[in-house]
């Protein structure tokens, strides 16, 4: 793929968000350039769509030639610029041989396990998308079995094993991360559900849970037990609204319990931002994309607003 100044900003900057882009700066009088550029092609179709590589004339594009070399300080050519997430973030400058060159690339882009996984991801996502919640299943599933240390693909199967009713198969899938909840917002929210789920099995009924919290409001462990009744059944407003009956009454109720499993339903609710079209840092490149951001949900803004309020 050439590169030009009308095609840049859409198969390099924004390509780059999907998909690490290899971007090989070269010109037809350089000798070393034609020694490289073999190399590349045949460690592309190697990496088989780990990254992408694209070429770009330093003769015919200098405005863009001539703002990377400034930017990384290179003078010479053969120079590339490995571009990801929308940004130049690394480069070297000669005709290296193949062994280096694949150890350049593998500081950045996606091992096989990982693009495998990124793969059953993007397809369970389109299952879930026309209803196949079965199949999307067994593809995260697939994704976590091939790369367990994936945080993100266990987190989308977590939650498609709880959204299913599938308890047992969840704590299965959540054990082996449980030690990083503190690390990690998503699946420390997935711990608070499946917690939830396990019991809610033996909950007091909901006539027997609203008759002990009619005779006392300041029985909280009653009513922390309804807000998880609600929350494994996936009614979250109706939990978040017995957990701040706790928070506005006491906030410090069994270690913060009911502060942490509202901020976990939150956290569940909260669509991922999309992906970026992504914007150069300052003081690179010129031609950039946009941030984008997850539009607002009215509900999740309305409920956050609430938290705020009883706690502040």
């Amino acid at each position: 793929m050439d590169i030009t100044i009308q095609n840049f900003e859409a198969d390099l900057i924004n390509a780059s968000v999907e998909q690490p882009v290899l971007l090989d700066i070269w010109a037809p009088w350089c000798g070393p350039c034609k020694a490289l550029t073999p190399v590349l092609e045949k460690i592309e179709v190697a990496y088989a769509g780990r990254f992408k590589l694209a070429k770009l004339n330093a003769d015919e594009q200098p405005e863009i030639s001539g703002q990377l070399s400034q930017m990384f300080g290179v003078r010479s050519i053969p120079f590339c610029v490995l571009f990801k997430g929308g940004q130049p973030v690394d480069g070297f400058v000669g005709a290296l041989p193949e062994a280096q060159v694949r150890e350049f690339l593998d500081r950045h882009v996606p091992s096989a396990e990982e693009a495998a996984a990124g793969e059953d991801l993007a397809a369970a996502e389109e299952l879930l998308a026309e209803g196949d919640a079965d199949s999307a299943l067994e593809r995260l599933q697939e994704a976590v079995a091939i790369d367990p240390g994936n945080d993100v693909a266990r987190y989308d199967y977590l939650r498609a094993l709880l959204t299913a009713g599938r308890v047992d198969d969840a704590r299965r899938a959540f054990d082996p991360v449980a030690s990083k909840v503190m690390l990690d917002a998503r699946l420390a929210a997935a711990g608070h559900w499946l917690a939830a789920s396990e019991k809610a099995a033996s909950a007091r009924s909901p006539e027997q849970l609203a008759a002990a919290i009619a005779a006392n409001k300041r029985d909280f462990d009653a009513r922390f037990e309804l807000a998880q009744t609600h929350f494994a059944a996936q009614r979250f407003t109706q939990a978040m609204d017995e957990l701040l009956e706790i928070v506005m009454r006491d906030k410090a109720w069994n270690g913060e319990l009911a502060r942490k499993t509202y901020v976990a339903i939150l956290e569940l609710m909260s669509k991922p931002a999309p992906k970026a079209e992504a914007a150069a840092p300052k003081g690179a490149l010129e031609v950039t994309g946009k941030v984008n951001t997850a539009p607002a949900d009215p509900v999740i803004d309305q409920y956050r607003r609430k938290l705020s309020m009883a706690l502040f």
